[in-house]
């Protein structure tokens, strides 16, 4: 379990195909911290620590991660936003995050708010999966390439965020652009609730 605070963003060294999985190796600046079978969130998704060394650390995705989320598009140099599991005797800052990606989303516009940003993203709406939770509420939460937002102008499919100078400079937000896909995570609680309605007939 995560909570979307990101604690930085690592570099890729290393993107190696075996078969259906992909390997990645990274680094940043906590990797002497990892141990072997820790859970990592990489723009949101939970992966696992498999090996370490040299400086580096290296994770598996398998199909069903790289189908539904941007791992797949991830080249050696591009920035991935990190964060170690929660610590359950520490606050909550964020929300609660599975690192379980629901789906992408693309950057459709980059708005200048004055010392902050304003960005909209658009994602493929399905009205069977939203009865079970996946949209976005104004005022909300939802996990943008890890990183916990607070949702606002949101329509059927799509939904704005307001990021502020330091989430700028410390995730890989700098890095977006028109077009870029991101990886999405709508809240849990939202989809429990659905759930809860759907078994209740409400």
């Amino acid at each position: 379990m995560f909570s979307g605070i990101v604690e930085e963003y690592a570099e890729v060294v290393k993107v190696v195909k075996d078969q259906e999985n992909l390997h990645l190796t990274l680094k940043c600046s906590f990797v002497d911290e990892l141990k072997i079978d820790q859970s990592v969130s990489h723009n949101g998704v939970c992966l696992t620590v498999v090996r370490i060394e040299d400086g580096t650390y290296t994770v598996t995705a398998m199909k069903e991660t790289i189908e539904r989320s941007n791992i797949g598009l991830l080249q050696p140099g591009d920035k991935v936003n990190v964060e170690r599991s929660m610590m359950m005797n520490g606050r909550l800052d964020g929300h609660i995050v599975q690192g379980h990606v629901d789906q992408t989303a693309t950057c459709e516009a980059i708005a200048d708010a004055e010392g902050s940003w304003y960005y909209t993203f658009r994602y493929q709406f399905d009205p069977e999966m939203a009865k079970r939770g996946y949209f976005t509420v104004d005022k909300g939460s939802v996990t943008v390439n890890g990183v916990s937002l607070t949702v606002c102008n949101p329509t059927e499919d799509s939904f704005q965020v307001a990021i502020i100078p330091y989430t700028y400079e410390h995730t890989n937000f700098h890095t977006l652009k028109v077009g870029s896909v991101v990886n999405i995570e709508f809240d849990i609680i939202g989809k429990y609730l659905s759930r809860m309605m759907q078994l209740t007939g409400k």
